[in-house]
């Protein structure tokens, strides 16, 4: 019985050990060398370095809006028209001497139009952006 167990056991490893080579068999069937040792390569990290970061001072805060004129700009995100509308009737009844301007632009870009007119003529812009 031991005899039987030491021989089933070698078998066994044999099997193990001759299924764990299979491109060198598949490749000793086929009269082939074995494939030789891979080449080393270089990887590069596609991250890359950040650039340095401009901190700016923030806009001083406007004192009073009275007499300013604000922007709402809607940037197409989806209910924003509905946001900018509250919000032009919040500042219409608690700011009634400001001047609100309705604009739309687009989602990814200001227009260069857009942006000199905010520039000579806003005193405030509010930008809805989403999310």
């Amino acid at each position: 019985m031991k005899r039987y167990l030491m021989i089933a056991a070698i078998g066994a490893i044999c099997v193990g050990l001759f299924c764990s080579l299979p491109a060198f068999n598949q490749a000793q069937a086929q009269g082939k060398k074995a494939a030789p040792a891979a080449e080393k390569i270089t990887v590069l990290n596609p991250l890359g370095t950040a650039p340095p970061i401009t901190v700016k001072a923030m806009a001083e805060p406007l004192s009073t809006l009275d007499g300013k004129t604000l922007y709402l700009v809607n940037t197409g995100f989806p209910n924003t028209e509905r946001l900018l509308e509250e919000y032009k009737k919040w500042f219409q009844a608690n700011y009634p001497k400001t001047t609100i301007v309705d604009q739309r632009t687009g989602m990814s870009n200001l227009t260069p139009a857009l942006k000199k007119e905010l520039e000579e003529k806003a005193d405030a812009v509010i930008f809805a952006l989403g999310h």
